[in-house]
């Protein structure tokens, strides 16, 4: 079944308060800070840019008393020239805002995107178990944009708007204190619904986010698993699932909509209602000698660029109410600790051997903390020794791997390597000297050579050659068109499973990893190359220490010892000869495989 998201539903309190809003925009100012010199410029441009819309005021009124009132040439040209040069400056001053600010924004989100990818690669892994792969998406994706078009677009806007209100409204009370006053009185008619409605346009904002992270997680789960889809017939069901997501999406998305909109437009009812009552008012004033056309004039322009900034502001402060819902739940993401804690003072092993120690461990999964798949284990693996685990589905055998490599940690008891606690090391320090070939092999949609060469991202091409050889892998390396060039597609798609296999194989070797770990390594490969791959892994695994995950004895009867497990304990060990004369869970398993 499709996994519901659910990450944004244990999302923090929601906070619809003014100040929550500065509060989660001034959160982004370590990713601003950096751009100090181009945030001054796009200052300076907004400030140049607004003073121009004052100073056209100011123009306007000489060029209605004293230019066309007086029928003064003189006064009509200069009146003309200071206001095309008013213009050009603004034009000037709002190129370089246009820039500045969009340059700031890219660089912004992509240091932002940095940062969350960076912070995810850190997390642990069970963070990745229950954070759908859509959730992550909607984070670097539609919600960094979200924060660019406020960083670009909105609260340059936002700011230039607020100088022309402030600047306009002393020009107006300069102008007419009367006129002013009538002004004055509608402010709050204009503020109130901002307040009011800009709390719900938030709150659908977020919610429409979250809807918009589940389309992303029903693309990705349906087509990551289209093979089963088709096979079970389910494309109705599926699409089914994918209509009502997008319909929520939508439903809600016209939710923020409806409110959005009714914010803006009983805005615009009260800004331009109170403007046409201000002519009225200022008409009768001009008829009674109390001010002049140029005042009159002058007074009504800057009535109209307070209205439609005001207005603009309504419109604006909904963008800033989504942002401020995206940079909620990026910066709750980054909030996020790993439980894979570092040491504040690492112990380094210059040379590691490879000696394993599992000291009374237990563990249980944090997603099923009360059953534990490890109950009070000890196990001593020495170096270069050759482990098999076998035992039934469910009997921890995975798990001891997950642990090795310090994917999780034990509940109780510890896990030593060559004597240190892993939890007193780096965890980059000992995985790299381990090699894990798993039994779905991880392949990146790029070419078989860089498949490989994760392993060891600085091999000649003459040892990824040897590694490809030594995992059998080059004889069908070299019959596809591009041989090594060649393409794998999304998850290695276009290669069988025993040649996806090999590729694993492969990438290990390249690795010569001090540690191996082989989760049924040939369990998709035919019988020859199973017999050639086995033997490669034989010369890979001497002189190492290596675990073997195993359901079929027959790749395992050269193990040094066999560990049989079973509901997350030890309860047999010794080679296969010994094994098989016990009577217990082993001997079961040979008669049933071996002798059939």
């Amino acid at each position: 079944m499709l996994r519901e998201p659910h990450f944004g539903e244990e999302a923090l309190p929601e906070d619809t308060s003014s100040s929550a809003n500065i509060n989660i925009l001034h959160s982004l100012w370590p990713y601003i800070s950096p751009y100090k010199g181009m945030l001054v410029i796009t200052v300076l441009s907004v400030l140049v840019a607004a003073g121009t819309v004052i100073a056209l005021g100011v123009g306007l009124r000489y060029l209605v008393d004293y230019g066309f009132s007086q029928s003064n040439d003189q006064w009509l040209q200069a009146s003309l020239v200071i206001l095309l040069g008013t213009v050009i400056v603004m034009s000037v001053a709002s190129f370089v805002r246009l820039y500045s600010v969009s340059w700031l924004g890219e660089r912004v989100v992509a240091d932002l995107r940095r940062k969350i990818f960076d912070h995810l690669l850190h997390m642990d892994t069970f963070f990745f178990e229950k954070t759908s792969l859509g959730e992550i998406q909607s984070r670097l994706t539609t919600d960094t944009i979200l924060v660019q078009v406020v960083i670009s677009t909105s609260l340059p806007i936002a700011l230039r708007n607020l100088l022309i209100i402030t600047g306009g409204v002393s020009m107006l009370l300069i102008t007419s204190p009367s006129l002013t006053g009538v002004i004055g009185l509608l402010v709050p008619f204009i503020l109130i619904p901002i307040v009011i409605l800009g709390r719900r346009v938030r709150r659908y904002s977020r919610e429409s986010q979250d809807k918009t992270a589940g389309i992303s997680t029903r693309l990705d789960e349906t087509f990551s698993f289209i093979r089963t889809v088709r096979a079970f017939c389910r494309e109705t069901y599926v699409k089914t699932l994918f209509d009502d997501q997008v319909e929520k999406t939508v439903q809600t998305s016209m939710t923020r909509v409806k409110a959005r909109s009714w914010m803006t437009s009983l805005v615009m009812v009260l800004v331009f209602g109170g403007v046409s009552t201000v002519l009225w008012w200022g008409g009768k004033a001009v008829i009674e000698g109390q001010m002049t056309a140029g005042q009159l004039s002058s007074f009504l322009f800057y009535a109209v660029a307070v209205a439609g900034s005001a207005g603009s502001l309504s419109e604006i402060h909904g963008d800033i109410q989504r942002a401020a819902g995206a940079a909620d739940r990026i910066i709750e993401f980054l909030s996020l600790k790993s439980n894979i804690k570092l040491p504040e003072q690492p112990v380094y092993i210059d040379n590691i051997q490879g000696e394993l120690f599992f000291n009374h461990v237990s563990f249980a999964y944090p997603s099923r903390p009360d059953h534990q798949v490890l109950d009070d284990m000890t196990l001593q693996i020495n170096p270069g020794e050759m482990i098999a685990l076998v035992g039934p589905s469910g009997a921890g055998k995975s798990t001891l791997f997950n642990l090795i490599m310090r994917l999780y940690d034990p509940s109780k008891g510890q896990i030593n390597l060559d004597g240190v606690d892993l939890k007193d090391m780096y965890p980059a320090d000992f995985r790299g000297e381990m090699g894990l070939v798993p039994q779905e092999p991880a392949l990146f949609s790029t070419t078989i050579e860089t498949n490989i060469t994760f392993g060891k991202l600085d091999a000649s091409f003459d040892e990824i050659q040897n590694a490809a050889r030594a995992a059998y892998a080059e004889e069908f390396i070299q019959k596809l068109p591009q041989g090594y060039q060649t393409f794998v597609g999304e998850k290695g798609v276009q290669l069988s499973g025993g040649q996806r296999q090999r590729i694993a194989i492969a990438r290990a070797i390249l690795n010569n990893p001090k540690i191996l770990l082989l989760d049924e390594a040939t369990s998709a490969l035919d019988t020859e190359s199973e017999r050639k791959v086995q033997a490669a892994l034989e010369r890979l695994m001497k002189d190492r220490t290596t675990l073997v995950i195993a359901h079929r004895l027959s790749t395992v009867q050269k193990a040094d010892r066999i560990i049989v497990m079973d509901l997350g304990k030890v309860i047999a060990w010794g080679t296969h000869g010994e094994l098989v004369k016990q009577p217990g869970l082993y001997q079961n398993l040979a008669k049933v495989q071996l002798v059939g």
